[in-house]
């Protein structure tokens, strides 16, 4: 009966070409300020985890989203309140733009009580309902389905609200994408199909992993309109997120955005990341740096100083150390918690 409705309600279907990448958005200072606050905030949490991985307070698997802060924060900055976020392992930046509390985010890796998996999900498996965040997925391409089942939810309800579903290079490659794929073009879901190529997947540079690599257009046969993105330019990131939102909010269905990013470390924790040299990745710091950029404009265009930037890092090292010591002084779950949130 629900699929029913949905198809009945769909508009007609126009053959949708992939689309080149506009200018980036201008920001204003107050939006500058904003965007260097929020990848400050992500790029600080993941070091500080990565510091706390290499002293064996955090275990399990822990990937870093360093280097690739643009794209949460800049598509972020296009949505509106109850639009939705989903994605998968590489997930701490996503929870933080989402304003999931750091400590939280923090106590949840080091297994304590006041993660928000009350410390039996670890770094990959989080949510927050009233962020309208649904995971963190350890699944890889899981979450694309179950993104575009929160986009068909959002059609049958007519909420208006948009599903942000984000998953890597690799996982573009799982089948289960491109089912998805079909069912939200053919019933015109609102949902963006965020894909981070971060060049790499686990360890296997794109070229060598997949035939087509030119990610805006994995929606063609489904005439889902697609466009690449300079993943490493916040503002080019709110721009193609704004079209992107605003082509599924109106009704015209599914969106693909290829964000061109790049992970600064390995694929996770336990990847010494040999498969790219080191010049490689020091060329991508010192030229394309997200962070950098903003640094450069928020100097540069808005003639602040370096004292107030350096209060801005100031600040934010003080929250992220603050969720540290939460994170390391909070009890851990009660033994209780091994019979509580399963099913028998």
């Amino acid at each position: 009966m629900a699929v029913a409705a949905a198809r009945k309600s769909a508009p007609a279907r126009k053959d949708s070409a992939p689309k080149k990448e506009d200018a980036p958005a201008t920001f204003t200072k107050e939006q500058d300020q904003h965007a260097y606050r929020e990848m400050l905030l992500i790029r600080r949490f993941e070091e500080k985890a990565g510091q706390m991985y290499g002293m064996g307070l955090i275990g399990g698997f822990c990937h870093l989203y360093i280097g690739q802060e643009a794209v949460v924060v800049g598509m972020q900055m296009a949505t509106t309140e109850g639009d939705q976020v989903i994605t998968g392992y590489r997930d701490h930046g996503h929870m933080l733009v989402t304003g999931m509390d750091p400590k939280g985010i923090m106590a949840e890796l080091t297994g304590r009580r006041g993660g928000f998996s009350r410390g039996k999900g670890g770094s990959m498996h989080m949510f927050s309902k009233e962020k309208h965040f649904y995971g963190g997925h350890g699944i890889v391409g899981a979450q694309v389905s179950l993104g575009t089942g929160l986009a068909f939810a959002n059609r049958y309800r007519e909420n208006g609200n948009v599903s942000l579903v984000y998953f890597g290079d690799g996982a573009a490659n799982q089948g289960q994408v491109y089912e998805s794929f079909n069912m939200a073009e053919l019933w015109r879901l609102p949902v963006i199909y965020v894909i981070e190529n971060n060049k790499y997947a686990m360890g296997t540079s794109v070229s060598r992993a997949s035939a087509q690599t030119d990610f805006s257009k994995r929606g063609v046969s489904f005439n889902i309109p697609g466009e690449s993105v300079d993943g490493m330019d916040v503002r080019a990131v709110k721009a193609a997120g704004e079209r992107a939102i605003s082509h599924a909010r109106s009704g015209k269905g599914p969106y693909i955005l290829e964000m061109q990013t790049y992970r600064y470390r390995g694929h996770s924790m336990s990847d010494p990341a040999k498969y790219r040299s080191k010049e490689e990745v020091q060329k991508m710091r010192e030229e394309r740096d997200p962070i950098e950029q903003v640094r450069r404009r928020l100097l540069e265009q808005w003639k602040m100083s370096e004292d107030e930037l350096k209060k801005i890092d100031s600040s934010v090292r003080d929250r992220v150390n603050e969720a540290a010591d939460f994170a390391t002084h909070d009890a851990e779950p009660d033994v209780s918690e091994l019979y509580t949130d399963i099913t028998l």
